[in-house]
């Protein structure tokens, strides 16, 4: 038998960690004590029948975590579709911003890696309508093993049009494993999606900090950068897979995009750092660089970003 392909990340760069390391950061772990009082909140007012009907304006609706409800050129997508009230022994810190039952028919799903918080087939079992999915090299087999058919692949670069919507994985640095023998079995990466003579969103997936991001800001004019800020706690652990908040403004401005919207907090207790923690060092960051106040769009759950309407700042 053939061995399985490794992915590697750019430069060879290793985040992998020890079980030695591991045993550290839980053992400092215990000794923290950390207020999850915060909790991010909700729009209480979504108007969930101009989602339901929307095939003409172009949306963006965080749902919570890394997940999104885009809506472009009559296409509904998801990306990291995940509405578990659970990861691993630790309950959901705050409801997604959607009821799944409440989602219009989904036609596309962009997977960036099969970590479980990214990649939730319980989750995917529930989505209505008969989407098709683009995933990382190496995911095929598993998309088919669990029962789907629409299943493209993409190696980093790749591209494909619907619509007038171009898709493009483009690279991050992180690593992916969902059992004891498929550690990096898989790729991962982000998506660029561009409309054709219109705006173009970058879903930045789960990355650390890395040469990358002036690449793809070299290669795509960006007006919306979706980027993780949360799970960077301790960094001395988590900084080649995940960004830290100050790192996530800097990716920004790498990616020379026009509006900064965070993800990736919040939903799961994936590493120390709280959501109140993430959110502050964004907003303190932002003001020390001296940067527009209407770039940054930090959204409650549920809320329904219209571009076209919306000129707003958080």
């Amino acid at each position: 038998m053939l061995a399985q392909k490794r992915y590697e990340n750019l430069d060879q760069i290793n985040t992998i960690r020890s079980a030695k390391e591991l045993l550290r950061w839980r053992k400092e772990r215990r000794g923290k004590t950390k207020d999850l009082s915060f909790v991010v909140p909700h729009d209480e007012d979504i108007d969930i029948a101009f989602l339901q009907n929307n095939r003409t304006e172009m949306t963006i609706t965080w749902i919570g975590h890394s997940t999104f409800l885009l809506q472009m050129n009559g296409l509904n997508i998801l990306t990291d579709p995940v509405w578990a009230n659970r990861m691993g022994f630790d309950k959901r810190l705050s409801r997604p911003g959607i009821p799944i039952i409440d989602l219009p028919p989904i036609d596309l799903v962009l997977i960036s890696h099969g970590h479980y918080d990214h990649l939730d087939f319980y989750t995917l079992r529930r989505i209505s309508g008969e989407p098709q999915f683009f995933v990382p090299d190496g995911l095929l087999g598993l998309m088919k093993r669990k029962g789907y058919k629409k299943v493209r692949e993409f190696s980093w670069w790749d591209s494909f049009t619907i619509q007038n919507l171009t898709f493009t994985f483009v690279p991050a640095q992180h690593w992916t494993r969902r059992t004891l023998w498929d550690t990096n079995t898989s790729h991962w990466g982000g998506w660029i999606i561009e409309q054709k003579g219109g705006k173009t969103i970058y879903f930045a997936g789960d990355s650390g900090y890395f040469r990358g991001f002036k690449e793809i800001g070299k290669r795509f004019s960006i007006d919306y950068a979706l980027m993780p800020i949360g799970a960077y706690e301790p960094e001395w652990f988590m900084s080649p897979q995940h960004v830290n908040p100050e790192e996530a403004v800097r990716a920004f401005l790498d990616v020379k995009a026009k509006c900064f919207i965070p993800m990736h907090y919040g939903a799961f207790r994936l590493a120390d750092d709280t959501p109140k923690e993430a959110l502050e060092r964004v907003k303190s960051e932002w003001e020390r660089l001296r940067l527009p106040n209407e770039q940054l769009n930090i959204l409650k759950l549920g809320e329904i970003f219209r571009p076209d309407l919306s000129h707003k700042n958080t």
